[in-house]
């Protein structure tokens, strides 16, 4: 292992699952800009990665995927400091893209909701667990499809599943009937391994889950360009849209900060909860 070898491998070290595969992509990314420039890891300056982040933009990039490289480079430098490779960041002052607050994920209403349900059941046990999952319980799908049998209980009367969540986060979530039926269906008495199984008998991935997501989207009339995570974007704007209270949103959602969550509910648009309304009211009432 040379320095910068070992300097990753420490970064790293510290995530698991898919934030240690998002921030070894975007150091990928930075490590092959850095060598198309010959320039030395140790050695560049926030001026070169000003530039990094300007070429970024002439590329067409989202802000938010900027941001997001230049805050994994950012911490990885930071500690390198910390491990006294170098003694300043050089990411330490480097200005990184304003994001939008609102969500821009295209979500599905209820009745689209509804219809992509409908479509999972009628493709099969796998498709319709899958569908569930993401937009009924509003897992991530690295979390759907990390769910094995054995994750499978009970706890004071609620059917539970148990997933490893962002963080590496156990969390516990209850099982809805409809639901719980239709991870039964995909298990298919087996009594151990993975939930949803792949054609060839293995566990399904990312990818393979894209494919059914787009899938069945089509086939329920859904024009959006629709992802996994945007089943998890129409799982929150549903609870919302169903009374749910932000804070329980928030905690079924487990979002660390609830100005994640309020972003959903501003990006809704719902304007039968306009504060004019009110204001008329209270205001006539007075007259």
């Amino acid at each position: 292992f040379d320095e910068a070898r070992l300097a990753v491998a420490s970064f790293l070290a510290r995530y698991s699952g898919p934030t240690r595969i998002s921030y070894t992509a975007d150091l990928k990314m930075y490590f092959a800009w850095c060598h198309r420039h010959d320039l030395e890891l140790w050695l560049v300056r926030r001026g070169h990665l000003e530039l990094w982040a300007r070429t970024m933009e002439d590329a067409g990039l989202a802000r938010s995927t900027i941001g997001r490289r230049l805050s994994t480079v950012a911490g990885f430098y930071r500690f390198a400091v910390i491990d006294g490779i170098i003694e300043h960041s050089p990411a330490e002052f480097v200005r990184r893209p304003k994001i939008d607050t609102e969500s821009a994920t295209l979500g599905l209403d209820r009745m689209e909701l509804g219809a992509f349900i409908a479509q999972g059941a009628a493709a099969g046990p796998t498709d319709h667990a899958l569908a569930c999952l993401l937009g009924l319980l509003g897992l991530r799908v690295s979390e759907a499809c990390s769910i094995n049998i054995e994750d499978l209980s009970s706890e004071r009367g609620h059917r539970i599943v148990t997933v490893l969540g962002k963080g590496a986060k156990l969390a516990t979530i209850p099982l809805p009937p409809r639901v719980g039926r239709a991870i039964d269906l995909a298990a298919a008495e087996r009594p151990s391994g993975p939930v949803l199984l792949t054609r060839h008998g293995n566990r399904m991935n990312r990818h393979a889950a894209t494919r059914i997501v787009r899938k069945l989207a089509k086939r329920a009339g859904v024009t959006k360009h629709i992802s996994p995570h945007s089943l998890r974007h129409s799982f929150i704007t549903a609870a919302l849209d169903a009374g749910v209270p932000l804070r329980d949103v928030q905690v079924a959602a487990r979002h660390a900060d609830p100005r994640t969550t309020t972003r959903y509910d501003r990006a809704r648009h719902n304007l039968d909860r306009h504060a004019s309304y009110v204001v008329t009211a209270f205001v006539a009432g007075a007259s």
